[in-house]
Formats: structure tokens, C-alpha cells, sequence
């Protein structure tokens, strides 16, 4: 058996999909499925996500809780035990494999992996998809053959590839007359004088993005030439379903999931958190967007996130303990209003093919 290549991340979809899409790219570019390995978290959604003929590797281990409560610090003793079971885990394992390279997009998935591979002496490719590399990534970036990272760098040994996103989104056509489509086949149709706003803030959802879009809608419940598509999550859905407004003139939808393709396509302006995953495809397709940053990122990272795409003029950003109904309403009025140059703006930090670059990289080092 030839020796693999190792890509290794998860714990969230933020680090999943790049998975995905790098391994997609090396298959584009030659490598076999059967010459590809995912590791990932036991904990995490990799058991879901990273399904197919690609072989996945589950190890024990969970992140730590930013906190000093009695629960969190029994919680942080099991995940350091954890922690080592997966280290002892993944020496053995890259051991037997011999990869040629370990790719890392980071999480607390990866960090296992990425240590077995530097003791072993095998090339570490760090891909940051934060404008702050995680706290794994930062301790093992000294033994990184090369740093793909998402935004420019003046670091030694970076590469600027932007985010890897999935080539569904990439290619995604975002012209007028594929948008008009959309909003024709949407159930029930949009009015295509309509601008549409898309909140979307992750598979669990936000509760405090949740409760003020919820506010939001009945402040503009009379508006009729907006179409609000509410993303809630699953831990929200019913709560924000039971307590939507009577809207005389808004059309306002919320779903638990959508298609985030298809969404995507067919919005003028989101509403999102800041992750990175989230930033790289709104900048992929120009989407000009409000974003309120997760509070308590490790490192802020999110914070750091939404000011590069600020200082673009591609977006505005709210922090989350000065988030309301109102606050909200006058940054999307302000997007809503430039919504055609923040489009441009956000646009312009776009790095097209990240994917393809990310695995060209990966197969010269390799090689």
C-alpha cells in the first residue's frame, strides 16, 4: 500500500468542509480516494460529514471549556486524559501509514495528528483559515513544511491561498438571471422587486442573533419590499417559530436548515457570525453582509475575521453584547442602501481556487 496523504481537522463544519474540498482537489489532481486519509474527532460531526470512500479515523478527545467553574474544570481534566489517549492513538497510527504529508485545517481534532506526524518527521502543511491561528496550530506551526493561511501574511514560510470552500459554492452563479430563477422557484416565490436578507449563524444557531432578528421582524413587520429568510438552527427553531410576529407586508421565513447553495444564491445581504468558513464563502461570492462576531472565540479570532472584512468595506460588524432589534435595523439599512460596492468590496479579498492551490502545494511537498 502506497503511503497516504493525511488530512486531519474537525470537531465543527467550519473545519470539515475544507476537509472535504482539499481532498476533492487532490483527487482532481490525480491522487486516489484510497490514497487519502481523514482524521478527525469521535466527538465531533466528522462521523456525518466525512462519509464516503475516503477512510476516517475517529480519535478520543474534546476542546476545552474557557472557563473556571468547578463543571468546566472537570471537564478540561477529562479532555487533557482524552487528549494524551488520542496522542498515544495517533503515534501509532501514523506510524503504521508512513504518510507523505499530514495536512491540518486545524480544531482540536487535529492536534493529535499533527504532533504524532512531527515526531515522526513527517511534512506538516498548517492550513489557518483564521486571521489568528488556533492555539494547536500556533504550537505546532514551527515544524509546518508550509502555512497555507487565509489571509495575507508577513510570516515566514505562508502562502496566501485564501479559504478552500466547496466547489458547489465556488461555481455557484450568482448573476442576475440565475438569481431571478431562484427567487421564481422558491416555495413560496419571491417578488422580484424584493432585496433578500439571509440570517444565518450555524447548524445549532445563535440564540442571541435569533432573538434579535425575531425583533427585528416585527419592527418591519409593514416593510413589503423585503424578504427576510430566518436561518434559526435546531436549538431555536421552535422558540423563534412560536413567537414570530404577524408580519402585514414582510415576508418572513424561518427554517431550522437551508441549502446554503441555494441561499446563497439567491440573497443580497447576510447576517452571520464570523467564522472562517462562513467569511470565505461571503467574500467567494460577494455577498455583502452584517456580521456579529462569536463572543469568547478562542483568541477572538472572530472579531479579528470581521475587521479584515470591515476594513474592505465589505461588511459591517456588531459586537454581540451591543446587539438589538434597532441596532440591527440601522446596520442593514446602511448595507441594504450600498449593498451593490459592499458587494464589490467584500468581493475584492476573494482568493479564487484556494482549494486546487491548497492541494497543489500539498502534492509538491509530497513529492
Amino acid at each position: 500500500m502506497s503511503r497516504p496523504i493525511v488530512i486531519t481537522g474537525g470537531g465543527t463544519g467550519g473545519h470539515i468542509f475544507p476537509m472535504l474540498a482539499i481532498a476533492e482537489q487532490l483527487q482532481e489532481l490525480g491522487v486516489k480516494k484510497s490514497d487519502i486519509r481523514y482524521v478527525g474527532s469521535r466527538r465531533g460531526q466528522e462521523k456525518d460529514l466525512l462519509r464516503g470512500d475516503i477512510r476516517l479515523t475517529l480519535l478520543p478527545g474534546r476542546g476545552l471549556r474557557r472557563s473556571f467553574s468547578p463543571s468546566a474544570i472537570l471537564s478540561n481534566l477529562g479532555a487533557v486524559f482524552s487528549l494524551g489517549a488520542a496522542v498515544v492513538s495517533a503515534i501509532a497510527s501514523v506510524g503504521i501509514w508512513r504518510p507523505r504529508v499530514i495536512v491540518s485545517v486545524g480544531g482540536y481534532a487535529s492536534f493529535a495528528t499533527s504532533l504524532a506526524g512531527a515526531l515522526w518527521r513527517i511534512p506538516l502543511v498548517s492550513v489557518e483559515l483564521d486571521a489568528v491561528p488556533s492555539a494547536s496550530q500556533r504550537y505546532l506551526v514551527q515544524h509546518a513544511a508550509l502555512r497555507c493561511t487565509a489571509f495575507e501574511s508577513t510570516m515566514k514560510n505562508c502562502v496566501t491561498t485564501g479559504v478552500p470552500i466547496r466547489t458547489s459554492l465556488e461555481e455557484l452563479d450568482r448573476s442576475e438571471e440565475a438569481r431571478s430563477q431562484l427567487r421564481h422557484s422558491a416555495q413560496p416565490a419571491i417578488k422580484s422587486t424584493n432585496s433578500v436578507v439571509v440570517v444565518m449563524t450555524g447548524s445549532l444557531g445563535a440564540k442571541s442573533v435569533n432573538t434579535a432578528v425575531l425583533e427585528l421582524a416585527q419592527l418591519w413587520s409593514t416593510k413589503d419590499s423585503l424578504t427576510l429568510i430566518h436561518v434559526t438552527g435546531r436549538r431555536d427553531f421552535e422558540y423563534v417559530r412560536d413567537n414570530a410576529p404577524v408580519c402585514n407586508g414582510l415576508d418572513y421565513r424561518i427554517v431550522p436548515f437551508g441549502e446554503m447553495t441555494e441561499l446563497w444564491g439567491l440573497c443580497d445581504v447576510a447576517i452571520t457570525r464570523a467564522g472562517a468558513m462562513t467569511v470565505g464563502e461571503l467574500c467567494q461570492l460577494g455577498i455583502p453582509s452584517v456580521l456579529i462576531p462569536l463572543p469568547g472565540s478562542p483568541g477572538d479570532h472572530q472579531v479579528k475575521n470581521a475587521e479584515q472584512v470591515v476594513a474592505s468595506g465589505g461588511a459591517l460588524m456588531i459586537r454581540d453584547n451591543q446587539l438589538s432589534a434597532t441596532v440591527l435595523a440601522s446596520a442593514l439599512e446602511s448595507v441594504l442602501e450600498k449593498k451593490i460596492t459592499m458587494g464589490a468590496s467584500i468581493a475584492s479579498l476573494a482568493r479564487a481556487n484556494a482549494a486546487k492551490n491548497i492541494a497543489t502545494h500539498v502534492l509538491e511537498i509530497a513529492r
